[in-house]
């Protein structure tokens, strides 16, 4: 059920957003490249997800839209949602998925945003951008571009994006509220965020946040939701809608950990407000 009211908070604290000295980053990073490496290479038996077009569908993306986005792109989706509807993309508006792997949201972006917009996708894993640019190439998507770089620390200026976009990639994040905090800087006054993402009802205990593996598998740096939603407030976004998504992990080991801390995803819409004098960002 979608929620329109503002989320009370919890009193577990917003350090709960910040696992840097619980996790190495360098590992981290390295861990996740290698999982996502083996996404982008058709390389499934051993992740802890589903992947492909029938996750997408099962999700809740159109048919149609997927019919208009190269198929090797979404043989690699390993989305946790849908929230591009949430998103309300219209024809030349500014977009950047955070964490695009080899871009099935950013080509659907592009689809909805149409010539005269622009989709930016940013990503880590050398083998997804490598993909992903090979099919804008190959499809002449010259509104799409995709660029190496963190989400903590994205090299694009204030007020650059009517929309950011993100699907299963935030959790991923020791920094969270650094990933929050950016997203905020770089949408226009009025532009949206949003988001597919997982989140826990239950704080993680310290030894499964410290597991990287669990990390790269999407699990270990879930948040409580509300601590989750009251970082992305705390960066001044505001929260106009929540749903919760019919989305599973595979492993056993996967599901054993999503049932005890009562992991689960969900899709969000938010906003920056507008400046009340109309004037430029901040």
């Amino acid at each position: 059920m979608d929620v329109k009211t503002r989320p009370a908070l919890d009193e577990t604290p917003l350090p709960q957003l910040d696992a840097s000295s619980l996790v190495d980053g360098a590992r981290l990073e390295a861990a996740i490249k290698d999982m996502y490496r083996h996404v982008a290479r058709g390389e499934h038996a051993a992740l802890h997800f589903e992947v492909g077009r029938s996750l997408a569908e099962h999700l809740g993306y159109p048919g149609e839209l997927l019919d208009a986005i190269p198929a090797e792109a979404l043989a690699s989706f390993a989305g946790v949602g849908h929230h591009l509807d949430l998103a309300a993309l219209r024809p030349g508006e500014a977009v950047l998925d955070l964490g695009s792997g080899s871009g099935t949201d950013a080509f659907c972006a592009a689809v909805l945003v149409g010539e005269s917009g622009r989709v930016v996708g940013v990503d880590i894993t050398g083998e997804q951008l490598d993909k992903a640019a090979r099919l804008r190439h190959r499809d002449g998507l010259s509104q799409v571009e995709f660029v190496e770089a963190h989400i903590e620390e994205l090299p694009f200026d204030d007020a650059s994006f009517d929309a950011v976009i993100s699907n299963g990639v935030i959790n991923l994040s020791p920094l969270k509220q650094r990933v929050f905090a950016e997203a905020a800087r770089v949408l226009r006054p009025g532009g949206r965020l949003a988001i597919a993402d997982i989140v826990s009802g239950r704080a993680l205990k310290e030894r499964t946040r410290r597991n990287v593996e669990l990390w790269a598998a999407c699990i270990a740096g879930a948040s409580p939701r509300r601590s989750y939603l009251a970082a992305l407030e705390a960066n001044g976004l505001e929260l106009e809608e929540l749903r919760k998504n019919d989305y599973r992990f595979t492993s056993e080991r996967a599901l054993e950990a999503c049932s005890t801390y009562e992991v689960e995803s969900i899709s969000l819409r938010a906003v920056r407000p507008q400046l009340e004098d109309g004037g430029g960002s901040r």
